[in-house]
């Protein structure tokens, strides 16, 4: 598996509800430039490595990387043609619950344009609409 947690306080956790905006995470803390999330949703440990691997490809081993997600809720899945009830299922997958205006990405050290390419092809992998944002524009 991908990114995941150490050690959690619970295996199994519940639903809740994705809606409202992100408070905390909403502004650049380290880089010049950062990917900003524009809708709610859950971004799983496979679409962040997705990601991930895009933007440092596409970086060609310049600038600096920084990721402001981590997937630390766990999505349960019961086996495939089995009967309701009997409880819920085993953990199958990690999530991150993003919410809008979460910064995902940020990066810094190169041009403008390259970053906004870097981004671009960063953001064909996530499943959420994304806003290219610099310092100055946000």
């Amino acid at each position: 598996m991908g990114l995941m947690p150490k050690r959690v306080k619970f295996r199994k956790a519940q639903r809740g509800r994705r809606f409202g905006t992100s408070s905390r995470g909403a502004t650049l803390a380290f880089g010049e430039f950062g990917l900003k999330a524009l809708e709610n949703a859950y971004f799983t440990d496979r679409q962040i490595e997705a990601a991930r691997v895009a933007l440092m490809r596409s970086l060609k081993g310049g600038g600096k990387v920084w990721l402001r997600v981590f997937p630390d809720k766990p999505i349960t899945k019961k086996p495939a043609e089995t009967r309701m009830g009997k409880g819920k299922g085993m953990p199958d997958h990690w999530v991150c619950v993003v919410k809008k205006g979460k910064i995902l990405f940020e990066m810094d050290g190169i041009p403008l344009e390259i970053a906004r390419e870097c981004m671009r092809v960063a953001a064909f992998k996530i499943p959420l609409r994304t806003k290219f944002i610099t310092r100055t524009t946000h």
